[in-house]
């Protein structure tokens, strides 16, 4: 409790120094995506299509006080069939030195840092039921609760190029259930840019750890995990790389948590050539995991994906895609076709 106190007492303490203002300064943005899905499952499952109708629109708020700082903030409203609002922002401190702290809701800084890997675009994808547990981001391991705070450098600390983050958050103070939960985390994390002749290189990554918790007893294995990862960016031509390893676990039917050691290595490569954007992304993860508290698991998970897109700007702010998804499972050691197969999408995203 006394932890809580302190985080509230200070971010009080911080707005209390802004001036008075009658409205702070406000950004939106937002998209609509429509467009078709097919999909070819594996095994015995039927093909299906699905129109894929979406639209979010984001707010960001922000405010200058009389000493420099600035204050942050933001929210999204997300339609996907069901309207949901996006709460999960935090209230951000920008400093006269370029530093930053986030306060509630801060995330993790091992996350943060993740190298951004390209992708195919489209919202195609499988959607079969499965108890496969291999991990497919590359920041599995990077938890935290909504009472966090994060920590960022300035650019160019210590070195040129190089920002730094740390963040840690403490147990939540909700019900001990039947269902696994983070009691508190930390992480810290690192990103470093430089140039090699006509190639931007961007090299990043983080370690995070966690106490986990079901019915108020600690789970054998913590989420806990690091990654790595580098993005090349020369004229239109971006390839990355990234990888994951660590613990993690899921609640499943029944009250059954599995824990899972597992590992990912997700890469890609885009190409803009004029209006159009050519991408393709794999993910290999590999994970095993054990519903027995302190055994672990003898057998591997595995979730092997090849996406690939092509996007071409119809006009400002509008653009058409195609896209195509094969994936491959396996669950405890054997072939689970019924939860891979392929995809496609073709549509329009509109966004302003």
């Amino acid at each position: 409790m006394k932890k809580e106190l302190l985080m509230a007492s200070a971010l009080v303490s911080t707005l209390g120094a802004a001036s008075v203002a009658q409205a702070v300064t406000a950004t939106m943005a937002g998209s609509m995506k429509v467009g078709v899905e097919f999909e070819s499952p594996g095994g015995s499952a039927v093909d299906t299509n699905n129109v894929k109708d979406q639209s979010n629109f984001n707010i960001s708020l922000s405010e200058t006080t009389d000493a420099g700082t600035t204050i942050s903030t933001s929210f999204e409203i997300v339609d996907e069939g069901t309207v949901a609002a996006d709460d999960d922002n935090a209230i951000k401190l920008t400093f006269t030195d370029g530093s930053a702290l986030e306060l509630l809701n801060a995330g993790n800084a091992a996350g943060t840092h993740a190298v951004a890997v390209p992708g195919a675009s489209g919202e195609q994808g499988i959607g079969g039921t499965s108890s496969n547990n291999a991990p497919t981001g590359v920041d599995f391991g990077a938890t935290s609760t909504a009472l966090g705070v994060e920590w960022h450098s300035a650019a160019d600390f210590l070195a040129d190029g190089l920002k730094l983050s740390a963040s840690y958050s403490t147990d939540s103070g909700a019900a001990a259930t039947a269902t696994a939960a983070v009691d508190s985390s930390y992480g810290v994390g690192a990103t470093y840019v430089t140039s090699a002749g006509d190639t931007t290189l961007t090299i990043g990554g983080g370690f995070a750890s966690s106490s986990t918790a079901k019915s108020g007893t600690a789970l054998t294995n913590d989420v806990n995990g690091f990654n790595v990862g580098v993005s090349a960016v020369t004229g239109d031509l971006t390839v990355g790389i990234g990888y994951g390893d660590g613990d993690t676990w899921a609640d499943e039917d029944g009250g059954t948590t599995s824990q899972t050691d597992g590992s990912v290595t997700v890469a890609g490569i885009k190409y803009v050539t004029g209006d159009i954007t050519l991408a393709v992304g794999v993910t290999s993860g590999e994970g095993k995991d054990s519903n027995t508290v302190g055994t672990a698991g003898s057998t591997d998970d595995a979730h092997d994906s090849t996406s690939a897109s092509v996007t071409y700007a119809v006009a400002s702010g509008v653009s058409a895609v195609l896209g195509y998804t094969t994936v491959d499972q396996q669950d405890e050691g054997a072939s689970d076709e019924s939860s891979g197969g392929s995809a496609w999408y073709v549509g329009a995203t509109m966004s302003f």
